[in-house]
């Protein structure tokens, strides 16, 4: 997308079919591959599939931390590798952990100790308040059919479930995990607003509507429908702890370097089930393996493009989905002259 405006550059659903098979009526044979194929060609999905957020989610833990006051950029906590809460322990993705980190490092880093720290100072509520606003867990007005996602509340998992919502619950939203549920296309949107200032695009496919003559018949606009309220410092700090996360040699997204760009961006590992830590990945079953999430913007002082890369039970963010993001950036960026 272009941030600054909501022009759609490039969307892949893959893998996808052959639309002439239904032109004249599809065979059965032809039906029940499509249909059976565990990949699921038939679905759109960058508008219809929903996915946990996982370490992407961490931007609206830090934007609700900042912005209720609960921590400033240089507030601190230790990570020893999990976080304890009654009598369980909520793992770090690093075992041996972090140590103590301030907000810049825990995002450049993605520490999940320090946003369980986060969450639980902020409470479920608010993580779901600072999401709604940047329209998480709601269609984004793109023309097709998109579904709207889910995101929590304690009402929402009263109303449910018939249960009280639970504290381990916060700290798992924190981190993207438990009931989140989003689409490609809304943590674009989300990226593009963080790129942009706070302006919160509807995603826009169509530029203009001609006839056989070339005469043009309709027009389509930008469309910003809102301003996110929240402080120009908030965005500020995230904005420098995006471009830490692929700049920094510490960065979980440095994978993602593009030599003489400045390139901004988050990684994102999302549990399709609980694993353990010791368990390899090829003795997980593939169905069964964690998403793998990546989104950025370029240049950092000007953004022209913003990315979203989701590879479905690809493993880690920062080697299934980086790469592909590094290369859709320079190409389009090379492309329109920028370096």
């Amino acid at each position: 997308m272009n941030p600054n405006n909501g022009e759609i550059l490039a969307f892949v659903s893959h893998p996808s079919f052959n639309p002439n098979l239904f032109s004249r009526g599809i065979s059965l044979n032809d039906w029940l591959e499509l249909k059976n194929n565990p990949h699921h060609p038939l679905t759109n999905k960058g508008i219809q599939g929903l996915y946990p957020p996982g370490s992407l989610f961490k931007i609206i833990t830090a934007i609700a931390g900042l912005e209720e006051g609960k921590i400033t950029p240089e507030t601190t906590f230790y990570c020893r590798g999990y976080y304890r809460l009654g009598g369980r322990e909520y793992k770090c993705w690093k075992k041996e952990g972090h140590g103590r980190l301030n907000l810049y490092d825990a995002i450049e880093q993605s520490c999940d100790s320090y946003f369980y720290w986060l969450g639980r100072l902020v409470g479920i509520d608010s993580l779901a308040y600072y999401a709604k606003l940047f329209n998480l867990g709601k269609k984004t007005g793109f023309i097709l059919n998109e579904k709207p996602g889910l995101i929590p509340t304690k009402a929402w998992k009263e109303k449910k479930f018939n249960t009280p919502w639970q504290e381990g619950e916060t700290l798992s939203v924190a981190i993207g995990q438990s009931f989140l549920l989003v689409t490609p296309l809304q943590m674009l949107v989300l990226i593009s607003a963080i790129a942009n200032g706070g302006e919160i695009y509807v995603p826009q496919l169509i530029k203009k509507i001609e006839d056989n003559q070339g005469n043009i018949e309709k027009e389509f606009k930008p469309n910003c429908i809102s301003q996110v309220p929240i402080s120009p410092n908030t965005i500020r700090v995230i904005r420098n702890s995006l471009l830490r996360v692929v700049q920094s040699p510490n960065g979980t997204g440095k994978v993602a370097q593009i030599e003489g760009l400045e390139l901004a961006g988050k990684t994102g590992t999302a549990q399709v089930v609980g694993l353990s830590l010791n368990k390899k990945v090829s003795e997980v079953p593939y169905c069964l393996r964690d998403h793998a999430w990546f989104i950025a913007f370029a240049p950092f002082e000007n953004p022209k493009i913003s990315v979203v890369v989701l590879v479905e039970h690809g493993g880690f963010g920062s080697t299934a989905a980086g790469p592909i993001a590094r290369e859709v950036i320079k190409y389009y960026l090379k492309k329109i002259g920028v370096f």
